[in-house]
């Protein structure tokens, strides 16, 4: 992928110019754009009712973003589970009321080792969305199954922060409403912010949200309301090629079982290292 992507640093298959010296909205980059948007659809089985918008700031600004587009004023659900789930329920707050229904900052010794089973959240009648952090990296706790909110007798969207596991599994989109991830853990280059929203949730933002951060104007504009990161969707998209390569999202998921296997049974050989308390459910 680097070696491509030096190679193509000051000549993009022909052009003339590379990909950061090319006018977003002009046909090579157009296509750069629309392979890596396909390809990125195929990779993940994002259904056809999701929008995919390549956007920017991170999952910090969607923390803000998020609220603003679907919380309509109203109250949001948050399952605290860690770092990452905190900052995201104090943003919240500055957009509406903003309910912890489940959290794990007391669960022993050693705070945010567990994860509290969907039976027992605090779910609101009334609630915009439910948003969980699906992998809390500073905590150490993953959910390695979403939860069916309709089950739990939710009709609420679910939101999901998948920033630190995007691409590495395949995600159960029919328990999804909206789900966005940080491209720089696992994708390429810190600049680009993946959401994968449903349409039916699109042309709810509350009116003082930005035009460049209201889902329905992204989405409609093709992501190319204002410039987007550019070179970080072209590195993207080399990365998704690579992906589909190794056998798509479920070789890979197998690979990494296999990597956390090996790592845990060299752990589990040396005596005098520490181990986790987590509990298994929850290790990531």
């Amino acid at each position: 992928m680097l070696a491509q992507a030096a190679a193509e640093m000051l000549d993009w298959r022909g052009s003339g110019m590379g990909v950061m010296e090319m006018s977003h909205r002009g046909r090579e980059f157009d296509e750069i754009f629309a392979r890596t948007e396909l390809r990125l659809r195929e990779l993940l089985a994002v259904p056809a009712e999701f929008k995919i918008l390549f956007m920017q700031g991170g999952a910090i600004a969607e923390n803000a973003i998020v609220p603003m587009n679907l919380s309509r004023g109203g109250v949001t659900d948050h399952v605290v589970t860690g770092l990452w789930s905190i900052k995201t329920r104090q943003e919240a707050l500055r957009y509406g009321e903003a309910h912890v229904v489940a959290s794990n900052e007391a669960d022993g010794a050693a705070n945010h080792t567990t994860l509290p089973a969907p039976a027992t959240w605090r779910l609101s009648a009334n609630a915009s969305y439910v948003h969980v952090c699906s992998n809390e990296t500073i905590n150490g706790v993953e959910m390695h199954e979403l939860p069916d909110l309709r089950a739990l007798g939710c009709d609420a969207p679910l939101v999901m922060d998948c920033s630190s596991h995007i691409g590495s599994r395949p995600i159960e989109w029919t328990r999804v409403g909206l789900a966005y991830a940080g491209a720089q853990k696992n994708i390429g280059p810190s600049g680009l912010t993946l959401v994968f929203v449903r349409e039916d949730l699109l042309g709810h933002a509350l009116p003082f949200c930005p035009s460049a951060f209201d889902y329905a104007v992204v989405a409609a504009n093709g992501s190319m309301y204002n410039t987007p990161p550019t070179y970080s969707i072209y590195i993207a998209g080399l990365v998704f090629e690579w992906m589909a390569a190794q056998g798509g999202v479920a070789a890979l998921e197998q690979r990494n079982i296999e990597k956390r296997r090996c790592c845990t049974t060299q752990s589990m050989a040396r005596p005098s290292t520490p181990t986790a308390s987590r509990a298994r459910p929850a290790r990531a």
